[in-house]
């Protein structure tokens, strides 16, 4: 015990930790070493962001993908998935309603969709930039070559999110067909950070064959990163997939690694994700608790939330709405947040 309160205090002092120390570390944590750490992460938190929790309005705009990867369930392999495109119009409608409700981040998430070419995103993009010059826009539309990156930050883009999944070779491999490489997805992410973008990234808890050592590895690529934005969340299996039959993570580790991450880079936008709030009907408030300090309901037209189904049973009305915001915000203040609706900018 005393040993693993040392490690989160050398966590809190020096941001570093070996890689044997990190597996010690989540192999050997418990409820009462969790406690001890989510209290410092609650510290930093305030420290930097106050009680307030930051809202992005997430677009899911296309469930269309070129990937196969075997956890996802609008991968290509897919025949039973409803796809579904938005229009550049249903996109701007979407921002003009949540910009209604007070938002003034918009996520625009989609699968690696061929459709939307170059030309078309810039034009969104830019057209979100003119209607909405005081909000920021963070794209999630995958792997795409360093112009293209460098084209849409011109265009208007401010952050980009792009988790690397895994910084394991071999558990990449195990979790993606041969086509994806985990050394091109991390030079995606340095090359957004190179040309300007707040850029986040992020991983699965609990994804088939993941250990302590690749979780460590994880942790080490983040620092290494030093990422304005993280967002993990525990694997949910989806029935259409390979991994179908395969048990999902857990909200106890998922709670764990947000009170690492919150404690090893204090500044982090730290999400409390969708999947948290999936598996968990507290789950999110949990994650506040823990140290994260975003959410992220949804804009999408309800019609097509159900469509955008990356795992089973995933939250797409009720509070996940965004016109359910007041029923978030009284969620928020259960436990002693704010929900805002700001820019919510990473503290320089």
């Amino acid at each position: 015990m005393d040993k693993l309160k040392q490690l989160i205090d050398k966590l809190e002092e020096t941001s570093r930790l070996s890689k044997e120390e990190w597996i010690f570390l989540i192999e050997n944590r418990s409820e009462t070493v969790a406690e001890y750490l989510f209290e410092k992460a609650r510290k930093w938190q305030h420290k930097y962001y106050g009680n307030h929790v930051y809202t992005r309005g997430l677009i899911e705009f296309t469930n269309y993908c070129k990937n196969d990867c075997y956890y996802c369930g609008i991968r290509r392999s897919n025949q039973n998935a409803d796809r579904y495109r938005l229009t550049r119009e249903q996109i701007i409608e979407c921002c003009q309603i949540g910009y209604g409700l007070g938002f003034r981040t918009f996520v625009l998430q989609g699968g690696e969709d061929g459709w939307f070419t170059q030309k078309r995103l810039e034009e969104i993009v830019r057209a979100i930039r003119e209607s909405y010059p005081d909000c920021a826009i963070t794209l999630s539309l995958g792997e795409r070559s360093k112009e293209s990156y460098r084209r849409l930050f011109e265009a208007g883009a401010d952050r980009y999110l792009l988790r690397h999944e895994t910084a394991d070779e071999g558990h990449y491999r195990n979790l993606h067909p041969a086509e994806l490489s985990a050394a091109q997805r991390r030079q995606c992410l340095w090359d957004l950070k190179e040309i300007g973008y707040q850029t986040g990234t992020g991983f699965m808890v609990g994804s088939p064959g993941q250990t302590a050592a690749h979780l460590a590895e994880d942790m080490m690529l983040i620092r290494k990163l030093e990422p304005h934005m993280v967002g993990i969340g525990p694997f949910v299996p989806h029935h259409d997939t390979p991994f179908a039959a395969e048990k999902g993570g857990t909200v106890e580790l998922t709670l764990f690694l947000i009170g690492l991450l919150r404690i090893m880079l204090p500044k982090l936008l730290l999400p409390a994700t969708t999947a948290l709030g999936t598996i968990d009907a507290r789950g999110r408030e949990k994650g506040i608790l823990a140290g994260a300090n975003v959410v992220m309901p949804n804009l999408s037209p309800t019609d097509v939330r159900k469509k955008y189904e990356l795992y089973d049973n995933k939250i797409c009305t009720g509070d996940e709405a965004a016109e359910c915001r007041t029923c978030l915000n009284r969620r928020m203040e259960s436990i002693g947040y704010q929900l805002v609706v700001d820019r919510g900018d990473f503290c320089q």
